[in-house]
């Protein structure tokens, strides 16, 4: 039986040892005491990301889970110094040791961090306690010798002593993660500078990745369920796979509309996608928001295009690709019949098969039978656009677990 179903009794309980949790894992220097020798940033640069290399010490890297940069938190200007974050997150496979990454991609200065944990037990940057990560850039750890339990929470803590800023960060997490200062312990639904935890695994296979937007984010769903598209798969999967989410609310594939949903996805595919550890396949969910956001796309060929675009990215790194149809969102305050029959002409192709190795059809799980623009209302989270923890279910139980397991030998120019 999935273990989500025991989460929220888990995150109370979190929630109840805390501050306990913190001194174990930091001990009297959670908000004081001497810091460890830093290292310049020439020396913490983001260790390269190879998907396919084993580990050191026996098994290979796959990533348990994952979460993409967004963009700077507003009002961090000069980051959040003398906190100590506390994400916490949904792991998919289990492992004999950990790393995790840290990004700064929206920084404009240095991030400090002089101390980190995984479970409590400590982790090294190159040997460090201390790393320095630069503007604009990631690091990552060094294994941690923790073992790691599949289908379960999992906490990352660290400390950042100074000022930087802005914080990197992913808005609306759909989970409970904490914030600890000088004023006690706070909850927050964001995930800071965290963006991933591999798990040296000698049973998994590898990992899929779901990059999409807030229809794989998991908008609409219970916080704290897991109850996502992806979260369903990784149960189907049994451990074969590891599942690394990749949706931002409000992502498109070109341009970024008002400027909520991320960097386009076109532009993060490469980071966010073909570079998670252990990466297998990808499962393509993207486009609804091109349609359906101003300014609207209104050519569905420009938009096939795009996702044929990732596609040949993906196959360049050995990767299958499979690729989800756009949902329907009659009833959403963007709808127009004009818009949906952009909507119905990218699917059209996508059905085709021209454009991914395999499709899931998304729209054909979720839509109603008496109204096939529409989303089955039992699905809806209400807003006609997103779905709900059952609707969720019905787009992760679509998923043919066989589609991912294809592969592609890559160009020998992308070697």
């Amino acid at each position: 039986m999935p273990r989500r179903q025991g989460y929220a009794l888990l995150i109370a309980l979190v929630a109840g040892t805390v501050v306990l949790a913190a001194a174990v894992a930091f001990g009297t220097t959670l908000l004081s005491g001497p810091r460890p020798a830093l290292r310049p940033p020439a020396e913490t640069h983001a260790a390269a990301r190879n998907p396919v290399a084993p580990a050191a010490s026996g098994g290979a890297w796959a990533a348990t889970w994952t979460a993409a940069p967004v963009r700077a938190e507003p009002g961090t200007d000069n980051g959040l110094p003398g906190r100590t974050f506390r994400n916490v997150v949904h792991t998919s496979i289990g492992g004999t040791a950990a790393r995790i990454t840290l990004s700064n991609l929206f920084g404009t200065a240095p991030l400090v961090v002089d101390q980190a944990a995984v479970s409590t037990r400590p982790v090294t940057f190159r040997g460090s306690a201390a790393v320095t990560v630069a503007a604009g850039g990631r690091v990552v750890s060094d294994p941690v010798a923790v073992p790691v339990e599949p289908d379960a929470a999992l906490q990352v803590s660290f400390r950042t002593p100074r000022a930087s800023g802005p914080v990197t960060y992913h808005p609306n997490s759909h989970q409970t993660s904490y914030l600890v200062d000088h004023r006690g312990t706070r909850s927050t639904a964001h995930w800071r500078y965290l963006t991933a935890v591999d798990v040296r695994t000698d049973t998994a296979r590898g990992a899929v990745v779901a990059f999409g937007d807030s229809l794989t984010a998991g908008s609409g769903s219970t916080t704290d369920a897991n109850a996502r598209w992806t979260d369903v798969l990784s149960d189907r999967l049994r451990g074969r796979y590891g599942m690394a989410n990749a949706g931002i609310s409000g992502n498109r594939l070109s341009g970024i509309g008002r400027g909520t949903g991320g960097p386009a996805g076109i532009d993060r595919f490469d980071r966010d996608a073909l570079s998670v550890a252990g990466a297998r396949a990808v499962v393509v969910a993207l486009g609804i928001n091109d349609v359906q956001q101003s300014p609207q796309e209104t050519d569905p060929q420009r938009v096939v295009d795009h996702l044929r675009a990732l596609t040949e990215r993906a196959h360049a790194r050995g990767l299958t690709v499979v690729g989800a149809t756009l949902t329907p969102f009659e009833g959403f305050r963007t709808w127009t019949p004009e818009r949906n029959a952009v909507r119905l002409a990218v699917n059209e192709q996508i059905r085709a098969g021209a454009v991914f190795d395999a499709y899931v059809d998304f729209d054909a799980a979720v839509r109603d039978p008496a109204a096939p623009n529409r989303i089955l209302p039992a699905y809806d989270s209400g807003d006609h656009l997103h779905f709900n923890d059952a609707g969720y279910r019905a787009l992760g139980e679509r998923v043919d677990p066989a589609s991912l397991g294809r592969a592609h030998a890559p160009r020998s120019d992308a070697l």
